[in-house]
């Protein structure tokens, strides 16, 4: 589990093709490995990776199959730039919102402008997640917990402070860039929840009136 809440950028040092999938190893000098044992999570551009070798600068990991298919490692390249995050431990500040590593899909950065000292940007996502996105909810964009500023149909905007920018990789965002997003994961529950049993013999359809079937809203 992670906050969202960027603890350093790393870079990627090393792909390795390995038995069908990926290898990478991580370097930074910025990320504290002292308390980091085999075995740990770090969420690498928010996805949540297993240390399988520790090193003073840095960490490596399997990447799998499956997360090939649904992040942006696929198409990464030695030298990406990662947004690094170690597992959030019971005393952690929970300064961003929980975060799982799971990324749920892949959005676009389709438009970037000016908004005094902070920049906006409008994303477009899959159809299918903009449910779990709601005006002033929360999202995890290559791993950093922000806010939803606006929606328009099948994009959402985030308004970047300063600080975020010099502190993580959205300062290299621009038109056409693809980051891993992952939504906010209590809505991902709470819609199994409600459906019950038939959400295991149907496909997911979270509505308005079955929220307030259930009495979440009025």
């Amino acid at each position: 589990m992670f906050t969202g809440i960027i603890e350093a950028t790393g870079t990627l040092t090393e792909l390795t093709l390995k038995q069908g999938d990926l290898s990478v190893q991580v370097s930074s000098a910025t990320l504290d490995m002292d308390d980091v044992q085999l075995g740990d999570s770090i969420a690498t551009n928010g996805v949540c990776l297993t240390v399988v070798e520790k090193f003073s600068d840095g960490f490596r990991a399997d990447v799998s199959n499956e997360t090939l298919k649904l992040t942006r490692f696929g198409e990464y390249r030695v030298g990406q730039k990662v947004n690094l995050e170690k597992a959030l431990q019971p005393t952690s500040r929970l300064g961003g919102h929980l975060v799982s590593g799971h990324v749920d899909g892949i959005a676009e950065v389709v438009a970037v402008q000016p908004n005094a000292r902070a920049t906006e940007y409008w994303l477009k996502a899959p159809a299918q997640l903009m449910k779990y996105i709601p005006y002033k909810g929360s999202v995890a964009i290559d791993g950093i917990s922000l806010t939803v500023n606006d929606l328009d149909g099948d994009k959402f905007k985030l308004t970047i402070v300063p600080h975020t920018a010099q502190e993580t990789t959205i300062v290299d965002f621009k038109v056409g860039t693809l980051i891993n997003l992952e939504v906010d994961q209590i809505s991902r529950y709470l819609e199994r929840l409600i459906q019950g049993e038939p959400a295991a013999t149907q496909q997911s359809t979270l509505t308005t009136s079955l929220l307030a079937k259930a009495g979440f809203i009025k």
